[in-house]
């Protein structure tokens, strides 16, 4: 009679008969495949349900809108809904994702000749925001809120203009993100918590 020998493949991609492996690897290996395989499939009904979610806030809007005579058609702008009884609340977060083209080294540039020029009598503290506002993650992009800081500086020297419309001018969008929070008003007070759907808040 003969047995058919049962392998396992290791992280170099070899056949193992799993005879030879020790019994804790094993182990290791059917408990983290199994957690894994359970997570996926959470992972693929969660997306299943906010695909729905999203389908239904659209639905509702639409009806709403309709008691108007108007046709929805809003991608962008936030949405709030509440329950009947405030208890709960439903957030549709609409933001568009920020790049910058060729401009912001433009605009750079002309800030630097702003800042060499005022050496003398400008604000340390302008200095270092300006730095802080053109410095790069480690994926060498830039921080849009930082960029947004500095354009709010009021100052009303010629090359700083130019600067700051050359920053605006930079300024892409390049593609829109949703962004589904869930809320519960929790207590006597107008508070609301946030519903955690991140695995690690739960």
């Amino acid at each position: 009679m003969t047995t058919t020998t049962v392998y396992r493949q290791d992280s170099y991609g070899r056949q193992v008969p799993q005879d030879r492996i020790p019994p804790i690897d094993l182990l290791r290996d059917d408990t983290v495949k199994a957690i894994v395989t359970n997570a996926t499939a959470l992972q693929k009904e969660m997306q299943a349900w906010k695909h729905q979610v999203l389908a239904d806030i659209t639905a509702f809007c639409q009806i709403s809108a309709e008691q108007y005579g108007v046709k929805w058609g809003g991608k962008k702008g936030n949405i709030s809904l509440v329950s009947y009884d405030g208890k709960y609340k439903v957030v549709l977060a609409v933001s568009d994702n920020l790049a910058f083209d060729e401009r912001l080294q433009v605009a750079k540039t002309l800030v630097d000749e702003c800042i060499h020029e005022w050496t003398q009598d400008s604000n340390s503290e302008i200095k270092v925001l300006v730095e802080h506002a053109f410095q790069t993650d480690r994926e060498g992009k830039i921080n849009t809120g930082r960029i947004f800081s500095l354009m709010r500086v009021k100052i009303e020297h010629p090359k700083w203009l130019k600067a700051m419309d050359a920053l605006r001018d930079s300024i892409q969008a390049t593609s829109t993100s949703q962004y589904l929070r869930l809320y519960e008003r929790v207590g006597e007070g107008d508070k609301y918590k946030q519903i955690s759907m991140d695995i690690a808040g739960l």
